[in-house]
């Protein structure tokens, strides 16, 4: 199934490049161009990643980033001009998962966009199947369909 991606960058020229390089990987993509357009996208529709840039009009990037995280867990990349460390950390410290400052290469944004979609499936998903089934000596005790099984 193809991942759904939300872009959220108000440079045209930017949003445009990065939306035909993201199909062109496979992915399905949805673009807008203000952090209200995109709180209102991450209501309504689910996505598998979002990325954010901080500097967008009627609604900055870091407040569209705090919304989110108050409703969703799914991975947002930073995608930014600013590129302080200071920047850095207040953005992963706020709730994102990754921040790539502008310019970029496209070989290191696809990694990290694969990465961080990796990271929110394949391996969450192993952690909660892990996690589902107890072993306590002999017994299996599976806390999803409240079962017991000995041996």
């Amino acid at each position: 199934m193809q991942k759904h991606i939300l872009l959220v960058e108000d440079d045209e020229a930017i949003r445009e490049m990065v939306e035909k390089f993201l199909l062109m990987e496979g992915f399905v993509v949805s673009s807008v161009s203000n952090g209200e357009e995109a709180v209102q996208q991450c209501l309504s529709t689910s996505f598998d990643l979002v990325i954010l840039d901080i500097m967008i009009p009627k609604l900055d990037g870091l407040e569209v980033l705090k919304i989110i995280r108050q409703q969703e867990a799914l991975p947002i990349i930073i995608m930014s001009a600013k590129d302080s460390d200071v920047d850095k950390a207040l953005g992963l410290g706020l709730g994102a998962d990754d921040y790539i400052a502008k310019p970029f290469s496209m070989l290191e944004f696809s990694a990290r966009v694969k990465a961080a979609i990796r990271r929110a499936t394949k391996y969450s998903n192993q952690i909660e199947e892990k996690q589902d089934v107890l072993i306590v000596g002999d017994l299996s005790i599976n806390v999803t369909n409240f079962s017991v099984e000995k041996n």
